[in-house]
């Protein structure tokens, strides 16, 4: 059956970025999936509601605080996915952050946080977790459409790590795909509610939605996490390299 290529029963997957917003949707879409989930971030009080809402689908969580901006606790987040569950098939790497700052005011401290959390991070989780992937494994890594486009706020830092999320994607591809069975993609969201989203000027989303997204709506988390899942499961298992927008048709306009 068609659908059974979407279905992650007997995978485990590891998911960053998991204490609050989209990374809660996919930790708690990929238990729905079939997977148990490997969650981390740099708040445990999150990361302990998360787990919850994982083990109310009925499949294992394990919960390890991380900071992906540090080579030492990312492997530690994957040494403690193989001593739960001896297996990682899947990665989200989707721990990030951003500013709004305007580029002459912005510190060289404030640019470098932003590109050694969502470069530098999103880099050693997939390095941690490609040394122990079997072949047939996924790595999604979440980029941003400000890596392709501006929408009218001050993002310098932000949309240059989002620009090299979608590079360090398709080298990873050319490296691991053939030689480890390893399939990288990346996943390019437009506008979904989240804690940068909650931060942005009063108007600034109606104004852009109604400008431009051709669909004139923010995006629902579950249509993210199902794109997520086409990508992790066996639905995409010929699909590497590749970078997918979910925006509404904002790369469109």
């Amino acid at each position: 059956m068609i659908l059974d290529r979407f279905r992650l029963d007997g995978k485990v997957a590891i998911v960053t970025g998991a204490s609050s917003g989209l990374g809660v949707a996919f930790a708690r879409g990929l238990a729905e999936a079939g997977a148990d989930v490997v969650i981390g971030a740099r708040r445990p009080e999150g990361l302990e509601r998360t787990r919850r809402l994982v083990e109310e689908t009925g499949r294992r969580c394990l919960a390890v605080p991380t900071d992906v901006s540090v080579p030492e606790e990312c492997q530690a987040l994957v040494d403690a996915a193989m001593g739960e569950f001896g297996r990682v098939d899947v990665l989200i790497n989707n721990a990030g952050v951003g500013t709004a700052v305007p580029a002459l005011r912005e510190t060289p401290g404030e640019f470098r946080r932003v590109l050694d959390v969502n470069v530098n991070g999103t880099y050693w989780m997939a390095q941690a977790c490609a040394r122990v992937m079997r072949p047939g494994s996924s790595i999604v890594n979440i980029g941003s459409v400000l890596g392709e486009t501006t929408a009218g706020l001050p993002q310098a830092a932000y949309s240059a790590s989002k620009a090299a999320v979608v590079g360090l994607t398709r080298d990873l591809a050319q490296q691991w795909t053939s030689r480890r069975g390893i399939r990288v993609n990346c996943l390019e969201p437009g506008f979904f509610d989240s804690e940068m989203t909650a931060q942005y000027p009063d108007g600034y989303l109606d104004r852009m939605r109604e400008q431009r997204v051709l669909m004139k709506r923010s995006g629902d988390p579950r249509e993210l996490v199902a794109a997520a899942v086409f990508l992790a499961s066996d639905a995409g298992s010929y699909v590497t390299g590749a970078v997918l927008p979910v925006d509404g048709g904002i790369l469109a306009t």
